[in-house]
């Protein structure tokens, strides 16, 4: 598995979702990241991770709710949210700092 500083280390937006994959409440996920990801295309990268399977991680980034946005740009966090956002919201905050 890569490791999260390799993940973030790069000189385009990183888009990271930390997510509960057992909440299934509010607007479907996995289509706002897609038509961010179609969006954006090689111009950002978007990973999601899953909070239980990571906990490690989710607990040194102090991530407590469902979902928590994070943009890294050469390893450096950029912007931080918790809560839902919708796809246009998603992709002009990547490109601010593309």
């Amino acid at each position: 598995m890569t490791k999260f500083g390799e993940l973030i280390n790069l000189d385009i937006p990183v888009l990271i979702d930390f997510y509960f994959d057992w909440d299934k409440t509010g607007e479907n996920p996995q289509e706002v990241l897609r038509d961010v990801v179609a969006a954006l295309g090689d111009k950002a990268k978007v990973i999601k991770i899953d909070i239980d399977k990571n906990e490690i991680l989710a607990d040194a980034l102090k991530v407590k709710a469902n979902p928590t946005f994070i943009i890294y740009k050469e390893g450096q966090m950029k912007w931080r949210q918790s809560g839902e956002l919708d796809a246009k919201t998603l992709i002009g905050l990547v490109q601010k700092y593309a």
